[in-house]
């Protein structure tokens, strides 16, 4: 039922360096492996929705309403300068482990599941991307979207975990030195504010 085309297709554009990736390593780097892995499942868990807005049509409305899609689009963008600021602000993140150990995994998750579920363009990449491998003989097409879509989520989160373990190796060598931690702070916060920027003045799709 899956093809070997769309698991290919599938783990390339889950490699793809975006807010989900930037997220996980962000918080790998700054908070730890074990961390990472939460905020991996969050930006997963922020992927069902998009899922099932496109399984069920939902998504069309983003295709034809401007203004649906402005709504989202702003409130996405708002949210990831939000993180940009509170991440340029926090100068000594990186280095204080009491941060560490307070920081709740309830807001690590919720974090990177907004960061997807406030991106209308990922519902309509759903409606565009997962009708390509259904065929056109196939019997119960809303259950095939479904199968298809989890597969793409379950290999989401397994790279999502890879990158943020790999963050996590570097951690205690950033940690180490508080010039690199800032600068790497800071280096983060640009992304995240560069990619709310990019989200604010794209076009309806």
């Amino acid at each position: 039922m899956v093809s070997v085309e769309f698991l290919i297709t599938s783990l390339i554009v889950a490699l793809i360096p975006g807010t989900g990736v930037l997220y996980t390593v962000a918080t790998g780097l700054f908070v730890g492996k074990r961390a990472s892995l939460f905020a991996a499942l969050g930006c997963t868990l922020g992927i069902i929705p998009a899922l099932l807005a496109s399984a069920f049509g939902l998504a069309a409305i983003f295709h034809t309403s401007i203004l649906a899609f402005q709504v989202i689009k702003y409130a996405g963008s708002a949210y990831l300068l939000y993180l940009a600021w509170q991440m340029w602000k926090s100068s000594t993140l990186l280095s204080a482990n009491e941060q560490k150990t307070n920081k709740k995994i309830t807001d690590i998750v919720l974090k990177g599941f907004l960061l997807n579920i406030l991106n209308p363009k990922l519902s309509i990449f759903f409606l565009a991307f997962l009708p390509q491998f259904i065929p056109a003989t196939a019997n119960g097409a809303l259950t095939y979207m479904l199968i298809l879509g989890a597969v793409f989520m379950l290999m989401t989160f397994v790279v999502f975990i890879v990158y943020g373990l790999m963050s996590g190796l570097f951690s205690e060598f950033i940690i180490s030195s508080k010039k690199a931690s800032n600068n790497i702070q800071k280096g983060f916060a640009s992304c995240f504010a560069a990619l709310g920027l990019k989200l604010a003045f794209s076009e309806h799709a």
